[in-house]
Formats: C-alpha cells, structure tokens, sequence
C-alpha cells in the first residue's frame, strides 16, 4: 500500500504481549469513477460482491507493550491486490471503491483466533482504530504522470520500473510538496478511552471481560 500507513500507539501495558494488525473495510456500497474534466469522484454504480475478509498481521507481532509504545509503527510491508483468487495473503480490494484502513490492538491472549483469512476477533481485549483522513478510493492504474513517477521513485515495491537516467527536477520538486502536505503521525492512545485503565495499570483479558 502506497504511501504507507504509519502510527504511535500510547497507553499500553508495558509487560503484557499484544498483537498489532490492519484490515480494510469498504467505506460504502457504491462503485465510483473519476470526472476529469470537473477533477471529482462520481457514484457509477452499486459496489461489487463482497471479497473475503484479509488481515494483515504486523510482523513484530506478538510484542510487549513497551516495544510497540517505543516505535512507530509502520504497515509499509502490507500488499493490496485486486485478485480475488490471491493465495499470497494479500488484502483483495475492488478497484474504484472506497476503503477505510483500521488498525487494531489485541491482548495476545485474547488473539488465539487471529488469522491472516479469518475477521479480527471481536469482544473485550481488542480495539480498532481509524482515521478519516486514510480513506482512499482504489485504482489499477494513475491517470497523472507525475503520480505515476512519484510512486515508481518512492515505492519500494516498484524498483524494476526506476529508471536512474532521467530527469528528476520535477520529480523532486513534487517529493518535496508531497512530504509537505503529508498528514502528520497519527498517535493511538488508551487513556482516554472510557473503561480502559491507563498506563501502568494491567489489562487481563479473561472469559470475555476486560479486568
């Protein structure tokens, strides 16, 4: 996924083991395309059959709380596909839809049923988080150039297509704009959450009950 999604969590108990993962959810039931003359998304239709549910599971997981408090935490290893017969445990997405990334935070004893092809768990020890600044509408391919090259230069995943000997002043100049305007570090926090106890005190998972 480009760019990729980044976040700092706070709030977590130090000792206990927790894991990190990410799904995504479609925002609507509808089917857009982009109006080029007026620069604007537009409703084409209703939204293609549902794909299997896909999670992508942070590979740092199962770490304490302290690990995961001390870095940011970055989903930029997590592939979208549009396949819906993919087995390589990619997250399967139709095209010209809209999605909303969640991520989620699951008491490692409260995950035994965590699986790359099954829904996150639901019930207490586990919290999902989402921000509606990293909605995003799916495509299979840029209509502007400069998109095209801007993720061919930055994407890790798009190192075949580089190509070192041309010229990159406007190039540079749109990294440059595109660093400017990125959202800032989005921060998870527990503490302000209602009925969860802050830092330091312990979350014990148990028969469905968060104690």
């Amino acid at each position: 996924m480009f760019p990729a999604m980044r976040v700092k969590i706070s709030g977590l108990d130090p000792h206990q083991q927790y894991y990190i993962a990410m799904d995504i959810v479609p925002v609507d039931n509808k089917r857009y395309r982009y109006v080029y003359h007026s620069s604007k998304w537009m409703v084409a239709g209703n939204a293609d059959s549902p794909v299997p549910p896909r999670v992508y599971i942070h590979p740092d997981s199962p770490a304490s709380g302290e690990t995961w408090m001390r870095q940011v935490i970055s989903f930029d290893k997590l592939k979208l596909t549009n396949n819906e017969l993919d087995d390589q445990g990619h997250i399967i997405l139709h095209s010209m839809h809209k999605y909303q990334p969640r991520v989620h935070v699951i008491r490692k004893d409260c995950g035994d049923d965590l699986s790359p092809v099954k829904p996150i768990p639901s019930g207490e020890g586990v919290k999902a988080f989402s921000f509606p600044e990293t909605v995003f509408t799916t495509v299979t391919a840029y209509q502007n150039q400069q998109i095209t090259r801007l993720k061919i230069d930055r994407n890790p995943f798009a190192k075949g297509f580089r190509d070192s000997g041309r010229n990159r002043m406007g190039l540079e100049a749109l990294v440059e704009s595109y660093a400017f305007w990125r959202p800032s570090l989005r921060t998870l926090t527990f503490e302000d959450i209602p009925g969860i106890p802050k830092q330091g005190n312990n979350l014990i998972c148990k028969r469905n009950k968060l104690i």
